[in-house]
């Protein structure tokens, strides 16, 4: 009777810290540009621009999260390629489709092959889940970046890029676990929120941690983002981003106060600071 008593307390010993360690990971290789919603070109474009490598570049760019009326009253997807080519690129190729049998298809996915850069638009993030997840321009996504590529998206285009897809429910962006849940995850055990000051979100994300305590939370702002390389990221744009990952630091006093339990707290980064998800540590200049 001992030893089952024993080995019954290390196994929830056990299991308490794996769940409090859970990595959060990105990608080993590529660069992400994960913006809040509301980019202003002349802010975003040119930090793409330069992740890439240059305009002679081939770029994809993907609408997918916009409603059907707005894409289906631009057949060419001009809107969608306007931005680019404003700032100079002059081989831009839009994919879209709902169909995730097509999406899964080497003819469909074949642009992606030899891109450099790839842009998720805006809309609702359960979208580009239900056409692109698990399919083949999902695997060709993360090889893109596997070579080096950069991918970039804001608003739905930045939470897709996570593992938990906050509001991610078909009804409602208000819903924040909904029936859809799994993003790209191209960082791993992530929750990213987006237009978080500007819609009065900052609180929102503790409902999802309630549920899901081992997932770091990150909330961008509009016009703001994060470019992530590796396990680290730097904060660009003119707004904040917001951490919720357990504690709470002060720039003033240089101090990370780790939290107790039941406290809701998070903290604020901006332009020009950085922080590493694996470590769940601001990192000092």
């Amino acid at each position: 009777m001992k030893n089952t008593y024993l080995l019954l307390i290390l196994f929830i010993v056990f299991t308490h810290c794996t769940l409090g360690q859970t990595p959060t990971e990105g990608p080993s290789k590529g660069t992400l540009l994960i913006v809040g919603g509301a980019a202003k070109d002349s802010v975003f474009m040119p930090i793409f621009r330069d992740l890439v490598g240059g305009v002679d570049r081939e770029i994809v760019v993907i609408p997918t999260a916009g409603g059907d009326g707005s894409l289906n009253a631009d057949p060419q997807f001009n809107r969608y390629k306007k931005m680019f080519l404003k700032f100079g690129f002059s081989k831009v190729t839009v994919l879209h489709t709902r169909d995730r049998k097509e999406a899964d298809t080497k003819a469909f996915a074949k642009p992606l092959k030899t891109a450099s850069g790839v842009w998720f638009y805006g809309g609702r993030q359960w979208r580009l889940a239900d056409s692109y997840l698990n399919t083949r321009v999902h695997t060709e996504l993360a090889a893109l970046l596997n070579r080096g590529g950069v991918i970039g998206g804001s608003s739905a285009g930045a939470t897709i890029l996570g593992s938990y897809l906050i509001r991610g429910d078909t009804k409602t962006n208000t819903i924040i676990m909904g029936d859809h849940e799994e993003g790209l995850s191209f960082i791993k055990n992530i929750a990213i929120d987006q237009h978080l000051l500007a819609r009065n979100r900052h609180f929102d994300m503790f409902e999802l941690l309630q549920e899901r305590p081992t997932l770091l939370g990150v909330g961008l702002d509009e016009n703001t983002g994060i470019v992530v390389r590796g396990d680290e990221f730097e904060v660009v744009g003119e707004s904040y981003v917001a951490i919720y990952d357990g504690s709470r630091w002060s720039r003033e006093r240089d101090t990370t106060y780790v939290l107790g339990s039941g406290q809701k707290e998070f903290y604020f980064l901006k332009s020009g600071q950085r922080y590493n998800m694996k470590d769940r540590v601001v990192i000092k200049n």
